[in-house]
C-alpha cells in the first residue's frame, strides 16, 4: 500500500491549462492542513509559491506532480523541478503513467540521496487473493451507473460530513488521485485481476464495530471496459452501504458509443445482488446525483424526485454536500 508523507509541495507545472492541475486542485481542496505550498508557473491555487529547498525548510516532505498530460509521460522540462526537489530531500510522487523510476537521472538522484520515488498508478508488490470471510468495523462504497461520475468526490464529501458530526471513519483511497488526497491507498486499476478483491480486505480491515470506511469506488458495473474492477471492489469492500452515483442527463456510457446508461433501478438492484456474495445485508444508502449537465437549478427538483422513488437521501454533493445521508446514518428511520 502506498504510504506517502506530508506536508506535500504541489507541482503545477509550467503550462497555462487550468484542468491539467485538477489533481492538485483535488488535493488542494480536500487536505489544505498538508499543503505548504506550490512551485510552477503560470498557473496558481493561490498557495504561496516555494522553490523545493524553501518548501523543505519549512517542513515539506513530498513533491506531488498534481497534475496529468495527454501522453502519461514525465516531460523534459519537469525534471529539473523533480531533481531540484529530490536534492531538497523530498520524496516525489506521481500519478502518471510513466515510472520516475524508469528516468535513469531521477532513479539515481533518489538513490544517492535516499528519498524514495512514489509511483501511485503503479502495482507496489504483492497483495493477497480475497478471503470473502466476515469482518469487523462498518464500510460505505460508492458505485456508479458509469465511471466519471463522482464516485471520489462523493466518498470525499461524505467523509467530510461524517468527521464533523463526530463518526469514526476514514476515506480509503482506490484510484492514483484519492491516493494523492489520502496519503495512503491502493491503485486498484494496477492490481491483477484476480487479487482485486483481496487488495481492498487488505485496505480495510477488520476494525472496531462502530469504525467507518468509506471507500472510493472505481468504473461500473455497466461499463464494458471497467466492469470487473467495480466487481472486485463490491467483493472485497464487503460493503454495508452503498451509494449510487449517477450523473443527470449522461444518456451514453462514457466513451463508448450504444452502450445506455443504465436504468437506475436496474443498477442499484445489480449492484446490491453483486455485494450481497460478501455482506447479505448490504443496503442502499443514498444517491449522488451529478447536476453539472442539467445545471444547478434543477438539482434540488431531481433529488426530490428520485428520494420519492427510491425511499433514500439523494444529493448532488457539490450543492448540497452529504450531511442529509450522514444526518440519516446517524438516525436512521425507523
Amino acid at each position: 500500500m502506498h504510504d506517502l508523507q506530508g506536508p506535500y509541495l504541489l507541482f503545477l507545472g509550467h503550462e497555462d491549462n487550468p484542468l491539467a492541475i485538477k489533481t492538485s486542485r483535488g488535493i488542494a481542496q480536500w487536505r489544505p492542513e498538508i499543503c505548504i505550498g506550490e512551485h510552477g508557473n503560470p498557473l496558481t491555487l493561490g498557495l504561496p509559491k516555494m522553490r523545493p529547498e524553501e518548501a523543505a525548510q519549512h517542513g515539506a516532505k513530498t513533491f506531488v506532480l498534481g497534475l496529468t498530460n495527454t501522453t502519461g509521460d514525465i516531460p523534459e522540462n519537469w525534471q529539473q523541478d523533480i531533481l531540484e526537489a529530490i536534492d531538497a530531500g523530498m520524496d516525489v510522487a506521481n500519478g502518471l503513467h510513466q515510472r520516475l523510476s524508469d528516468v535513469e537521472e531521477i532513479r539515481k538522484a533518489a538513490e544517492t540521496k535516499g528519498t524514495a520515488l512514489h509511483d501511485i498508478r503503479h502495482q507496489f508488490g504483492s497483495v493477497p487473493i480475497g478471503t470473502g470471510v466476515a469482518r469487523s468495523g462498518k464500510r460505505i462504497l460508492t458505485v456508479g451507473t458509469d465511471c466519471s461520475v463522482g464516485k471520489m468526490y462523493t466518498a470525499l464529501a461524505v467523509e467530510k460530513d461524517m468527521t464533523a458530526g463526530g463518526f469514526n471513519v476514514d476515506f480509503r483511497a482506490t484510484g492514483q488521485t484519492g491516493i494523492l488526497i489520502a496519503g495512503t491507498g491502493i491503485p486498484v486499476d494496477a492490481v491483477i485481476s484476480d487479487y482485486i478483491a483481496g487488495s481492498v480486505e487488505h485496505l480495510c480491515p477488520a476494525a472496531a464495530e462502530n469504525h467507518w470506511d468509506v471507500i472510493e469506488g472505481q468504473g461500473s458495473l455497466f461499463n464494458p471496459a471497467y466492469a470487473g474492477v467495480s466487481l472486485g471492489l463490491l467483493h472485497g469492500a464487503q460493503a454495508d452501504v452503498l451509494i449510487m452515483c449517477h450523473e443527470a442527463g449522461r444518456k451514453e456510457i462514457k466513451d463508448k458509443p450504444g452502450y445506455p446508461v443504465p436504468d437506475l433501478q436496474d443498477c442499484i438492484d445489480t449492484n446490491l445482488k453483486m455485494a450481497r456474495l460478501t455482506n447479505p445485508r448490504v443496503r442502499l444508502g443514498a444517491i449522488s446525483l451529478n447536476c453539472r449537465l442539467v445545471g444547478p437549478e434543477k438539482a434540488d427538483t431531481l433529488c426530490a424526485e428520485l428520494e420519492e422513488r427510491f425511499a433514500a437521501p439523494c444529493f448532488d454533493p457539490m450543492i448540497h454536500g452529504a450531511a442529509k445521508f450522514v444526518d440519516e446514518l446517524a438516525c436512521p428511520a425507523a
